[in-house]
């Protein structure tokens, strides 16, 4: 049988990490295969419980909205839960038992790595799984105030208490603050999800803005930023370095990034 490895949500339909994953077993020459697998909420302990036995599978990405509800049916030996409280990778450890780790802080921070955050102020929207990654992301960058904006800002408040960070919680229809990066971390502004409708103005010239959305790829957010010439980071970016990650826990070895121009432009034909 081929050894493989799928991302999972619900809904899936969406989702181009097939594409990536398929791109690098390709161009490693390995056998082995990657699907998505659309997966209801109510069917996640059941999902799990069907592939634990399967010997070919490798693991899993998980997407909207599981991240956070998967750490009830998965292993946490590195303690997740109690850092990011978010999951978006499932993988096979040495003995073959599933274990559960969060790729997608490492594959955020990676395009801001050249950018000084250093004390800088900044504003994610939303207060899920990956807002989750983001926060944890950006208290490890010794980032300002960070400001949320969310359908509830009791939430939000409570997750800047989790990761440390001085700031505030607003509601998702306040201004947008004077802020040196913002970061879109919620699904709003994706295909088939409600739009996210920002006034960018209040942002200085030398602002970042940040879209984890990746369909669609130039979103309504970064189309405003870059109207402005402010700098933008879509969401390839993310996705594919999150995935990078996931890859060598799936299939033993690290993906061709050297490859990088390429992958970006099948995953734009």
């Amino acid at each position: 049988m081929i050894p493989y490895a799928e991302v999972i949500g619900d809904p899936i339909a969406q989702s181009k990490s097939p594409l990536i994953h398929g791109f690098w077993l390709d161009a490693l020459g390995l056998m082995g295969a990657y699907r998505k697998t659309q997966v209801p909420p109510e069917q996640l302990g059941a999902f799990f419980a069907s592939r634990r036995d399967d010997p070919d599978w490798r693991g899993c990405n998980i997407t909207v909205p599981h991240k956070v509800a998967a750490l009830d049916h998965v292993p946490d030996p590195g303690g997740v839960r109690d850092t990011i409280g978010a999951i978006n990778t499932v993988f096979r450890d040495g003995s073959g038992a599933l274990v559960s780790t969060n790729t997608d802080a490492a594959g955020f921070y990676a395009p801001l790595a050249d950018f000084d955050l250093d004390g800088a102020p900044v504003a994610v929207i939303g207060a899920g799984g990956a807002a989750r990654a983001v926060l944890f992301a950006l208290a490890r960058a010794g980032v300002g105030e960070v400001t949320i904006l969310n359908r509830s800002p009791l939430k939000a408040m409570g997750l800047l208490a989790t990761f440390g960070l001085k700031g505030q919680a607003l509601p998702l229809d306040a201004p947008v603050p004077p802020v040196a990066l913002l970061v879109n971390a919620s699904s709003l502004g994706m295909t088939g999800q409600p739009p996210l409708d920002l006034d960018l103005s209040p942002l200085p010239d030398d602002a970042v803005v940040y879209d984890a959305v990746y369909a669609p790829l130039e979103t309504p957010l970064l189309a405003a930023a870059r109207a402005r010439d402010l700098a933008t980071v879509d969401g390839l970016e993310m996705l594919i370095g999150q995935a990078a990650l996931a890859f060598e826990l799936f299939f033993g070895k690290p993906p061709p990034r050297e490859d990088d121009a390429a992958l970006r432009a099948r995953l734009l034909a």
